[in-house]
């Protein structure tokens, strides 16, 4: 399985972070071994001294498919739920001052958490999805899916022109305003319409 992130795909995000909004979206790749479930810990890396917390809406493939049209796009997701791309800001700073791809910054393992998934049913598409993140009891993330710049149909639309998407592939479709940084000793609580969907301590 692979993980597709989009990057840039919340106006008050790219805001914060002074990034240029994309015409197309920002993709990149994280390896299965970034991959973190929800009954793990995050262990800060060794290399990084600031790593941040980015909450996102994730949808997980449940067939095969290429070249799919938003308007069926909805028959490839099975489930959906949240996520953090955990990001080594130091590490990116750096890379992106030089020109070089993020994958340091962005695909190290443990990077990519992902929490308890619920059933995907196409109506949930019909409105905006509601999503928040805690750190130690403050909210720091509040977003939902209507102010995606491309919503997850349209996602799915065009990274399928360059990936044949994968039964257990996962989409995070990218952070609202209000990331920051982790310590070890922090407990991150995300919600989604609501309903407490993990609790991740970082060690």
């Amino acid at each position: 399985m692979k993980i597709i992130c989009i990057g840039r795909n919340y106006v008050d995000h790219i805001t914060e972070l002074s990034n240029e909004r994309p015409t197309e979206p920002v993709v990149f790749l994280k390896p299965d071994t970034a991959l973190l479930d929800a009954n793990s810990h995050f262990y800060y890396p060794k290399f990084s001294s600031d790593v941040h917390y980015e909450l996102e809406l994730v949808f997980r493939i449940g067939k095969v498919g290429k070249n799919i049209e938003a308007k069926f796009a909805h028959k490839y997701i099975d489930s959906y739920g949240l996520g953090i791309d955990f990001t080594a800001r130091d590490v990116q700073s750096k890379l992106k001052d030089k020109g070089l791809p993020w994958e340091k910054a962005k695909a190290f393992n443990g990077s990519a958490f992902v929490s308890t998934m619920l059933p995907f049913e196409a109506s949930l598409l019909d409105s905006p999805i509601h999503f928040s993140l805690h750190k130690n009891e403050t909210l720091v993330q509040d977003g939902n899916s209507g102010l995606m710049i491309w919503n997850v149909a349209e996602l799915i639309e065009d990274v399928s022109k360059y990936f044949t998407l994968k039964t257990g592939d996962y989409i995070f479709t990218g952070t609202p305003a209000g990331v920051g940084p982790v310590a070890v000793g922090d407990v991150l609580t995300g919600s989604l319409e609501g309903r407490k969907l993990f609790e991740l301590t970082i060690s």
